[in-house]
């Protein structure tokens, strides 16, 4: 199904770091959008009989689901709501959604539902098996899942998306590109001049938030009823290679001191995704470096935390 432009779109999850960046580029398109979100009183997506009746009052022509628990870490300490809120948030979002009518929704997983893979199945394609090694990417195992069914099992429209690590302007500290940058804001901020770390060998296939939300509207345009897509630029880089480059634009010499504490009880060593199904369908490819995207985040701690 193709829909229309503009349209008429609903944002759960609108107040997160994601759903900031996709609200301000639907409205840039010119699309009609509602922004719902706890924080700005909209309903839980854990209680199913306020989410419907939210969804039948706005009766959006797409949904995108973006809500959820979505730090890994706290996955580990956390896991039953973790699993409640993606799993159980997903199943009430798209019964809603049938209730209402709503044409298409768009259901974000994430790129850790494929979790311990080896070195010969890089880059990752979206036939990768799935073998998550934390709490939070087996919650979005089930949450695919559940996407998948009500494709499969009521006919519903619904589009899966696994967007790989996505960082940017905005982004809570509890993520390590974001992190490492807010402490380098601050180390300017206080004249310091050492950070604390941790692991740093681990690679990720880091793509900004800005091209990570176009994806998001192509696919709600052009995507396929019931398949689903990889976000990721195709490339790699360390943890040490984000620290490096940050360091690298701060007004202070800083020195990274590790920090047992910081490191994950188990981590995924390298993930590199293959966005080719996404790129032959929409032309979709990420268009802002990496470079540009650090530089940009690390202005944007500086602004928040005072630095003068």
């Amino acid at each position: 199904m193709v829909l229309t432009m503009p349209m008429r779109a609903l944002v759960v999850g609108a107040s997160g770091f994601v759903g900031q960046h996709l609200v301000a580029h639907l409205r840039d398109r010119g699309d009609e959008v509602v922004a719902s979100d706890r924080a700005s009183g909209g309903p839980d997506i854990c209680d199913a009989p306020a989410i419907t009746e939210h969804i039948e009052d706005l009766r959006p022509e797409v949904i995108y689901h973006l809500a959820g628990q979505s730090d890994v870490a706290r996955s580990w300490t956390d896991a039953v709501p973790t699993f409640r809120t993606n799993v159980e948030g997903l199943l009430n979002v798209l019964a809603a959604a049938r209730a209402a009518d709503v044409r298409r929704v768009v259901a974000v997983i994430s790129a850790d539902v494929y979790g311990m893979v080896t070195p010969d199945q890089l880059p990752l394609t979206e036939s990768t098996p799935m073998r998550p090694v934390n709490p939070y990417g087996a919650s979005k195992v089930a949450a695919d899942f559940v996407g998948l069914q009500a494709y499969l099992g009521y006919g519903q429209d619904v589009v899966r998306v696994r967007p790989f690590t996505h960082i940017g302007p905005q982004q809570s500290d509890r993520f390590v590109a974001s992190a490492l940058a807010s402490r380098i804001a601050l180390a300017e901020r206080d004249g310091r001049d050492e950070i604390t770390v941790g692991t740093l060998d681990t690679r990720r296939d880091f793509t900004d938030v800005r091209d990570v939300v176009r994806a998001y509207r192509l696919l709600a345009e052009h995507g396929e009823s019931g398949d689903v897509y990889n976000v990721a630029t195709g490339v790699d880089a360390a943890i040490q290679d984000i620290a490096d480059t940050l360091v690298s634009l701060s007004t202070r010499a800083i020195r990274l001191v590790p920090d047992p504490a910081l490191i994950r009880p188990a981590d995924i060593p390298v993930l590199r995704g293959d966005a080719t199904k996404l790129h032959e369908l929409t032309g979709w490819k990420p268009e802002i470096p990496l470079s540009t995207t650090l530089a940009d985040m690390l202005d944007d701690w500086r602004l928040r935390v005072g630095v003068r």
